[in-house]
């Protein structure tokens, strides 16, 4: 039988992560309600980022980006897209 592992974190790290959790979850819930759907595709994303389609598109297309396939149309969910956003801000 293998140890368990443990995962230190210091409680300043882990305050921050929740209030980022909870940062996300509002975010998304408040993107979810002004647009009435749950994923966003390129078009949607170009009216929240309010940039080019050129850059949605790369922007979906990014390892970092936690867009999915579906068919042949790229999506995101309201919660994946909020949580990147909020620590996609927090590593500026």
């Amino acid at each position: 039988m293998k140890p368990k592992m443990k995962l230190s974190i210091h409680e300043d790290e882990f305050q921050l992560l929740m209030e980022q959790g909870v940062a996300a979850a509002l975010e998304a819930k408040r993107l979810s309600e002004k647009y009435g759907k749950d994923f966003f595709d390129c078009e949607d994303l170009i009216k929240i980022l309010g940039v080019g389609r050129d850059n949605v598109r790369s922007l979906m297309r990014s390892r970092d980006f936690p867009a999915k396939t579906i068919g042949n149309r790229k999506v995101v969910s309201a919660l994946a897209f909020a949580t990147w956003a909020c620590a996609a801000d927090g590593k500026q």
